[in-house]
């Protein structure tokens, strides 16, 4: 009895060891949804949209760096297909996680979602791309952590109205209106319809006029947004006075294709201030060499930071923003603010990638 008892004992050792540690350990003991001990390592299932997403993968590296030593995180990536992603929550959800941390392919996809979730009586957190606010409030235990749309149009249109008015140069034919070419992210995608919307409505509001001479979905992507910029400079060349991007990678292809046709060279004349949104290291290099004109910075870090945070809570029993600052508003959302970034204020946004 004794050499048995002893036997079971350094099994059980043992057995704790695997299930308890950096990054390793699960908490699911018993039946999905239920609460770890406060010790135990959550285990936090999480989808990314895409990993070839230049923003997103700043978050996802975050995510992962916060995680280290206080979940296990199963991260995937949904290569831009939702069928992929819910196939992916199915796995996580039969592999036990505690939490679901979902950045939705298609927003529309939530109730799906939820509804599997629901079907554990696990917690959700989506991230990035926002639900409709009815999904949401479909489910007591779905939260979002991400931004406000609108508000990254505004700041963008604000930087721009800055530079507009300090660079009378920019005006091309001295007409007083902005002749622009905006290149949009995916349609339908909140960010990108609020930022198309609020940024030229703020130029608008400040009392300048706006010409759009083409506007276009790249889809967030680089190479897409060089190939649609490339037509546009063919067809329009001097007279495109700015170009509003959804998204910084859109705003580095279109960088690419104005420095191929011979701008950029850093003479006035050659110049076209191009506007993104993001504030990816990428993009703060090309403002720093003159390149680019501004940006809004989409706080990759502390997005991370609240994520993390308001799952560990969550997966504790605790109420989501407990003991943090993050607010809560009433559309059960934590909202990280942006910031408007130009050359003056460059050292706000690296700051943020330290």
């Amino acid at each position: 009895m004794k050499k048995k008892g002893l036997a079971l004992i350094l099994i059980s050792a043992l057995t704790m060891g695997t299930l308890v540690g950096c990054g390793g350990g699960s908490s699911s003991t018993g039946s999905s949804g239920d609460t770890p001990k406060e010790n135990d390592s959550p285990k936090i299932g999480a989808t990314i949209y895409s990993f070839e997403d230049n923003f997103m993968s700043y978050q996802r590296r975050n995510i992962e760096k916060l995680c280290n030593g206080k979940a296990e995180l199963l991260m995937n990536d949904s290569q831009n297909n939702q069928s992929k992603q819910i196939e992916q929550v199915d796995t996580m959800i039969a592999k036990g996680v505690d939490i679901l941390a979902i950045n939705l392919v298609d927003p529309k996809s939530a109730p799906t979602v939820i509804d599997k979730a629901k079907a554990d009586n696990l917690p959700v957190v989506f991230f990035n791309k926002e639900p409709d606010e009815a999904v949401m409030q479909s489910y007591d235990k779905a939260w979002y952590v991400g931004t406000t749309s609108e508000e990254s149009g505004i700041i963008q249109g604000e930087v721009m109205v800055e530079g507009w008015k300090a660079n009378p140069a920019w005006d091309k034919n001295g007409d007083g209106k902005i002749q622009y070419v905006m290149l949009k992210g995916e349609p339908g995608h909140p960010d990108a319809e609020a930022r198309t919307k609020y940024s030229v409505d703020t130029i608008n509001k400040a009392g300048i006029e706006t010409e759009e001479l083409a506007m276009d979905t790249a889809m967030w992507d680089s190479t897409k947004a060089t190939e649609k910029m490339d037509a546009w400079i063919a067809k329009n060349g001097d007279n495109i006075e700015m170009v509003i991007c959804n998204n910084d990678g859109m705003a580095l292809g279109a960088i690419s294709s104005l420095e191929k046709a011979g701008y950029l060279d850093g003479t006035p004349e050659k110049f076209v201030p191009i506007y993104g949104v993001d504030a990816i290291p990428e993009a703060l290099d090309k403002i720093k060499a003159g390149k680019m004109a501004g940006t809004v910075l989409n706080d990759a870090k502390n997005q991370a930071q609240a994520l993390v945070d308001s799952c560990m809570n969550l997966v504790n029993g605790k109420e989501i923003n407990e003991g943090t600052n993050w607010k809560l508003d009433n559309k059960k959302s934590i909202r990280v603010p942006y910031v408007g970034i130009t050359k003056d204020n460059i050292n706000v946004a690296e700051d943020s990638y330290k």
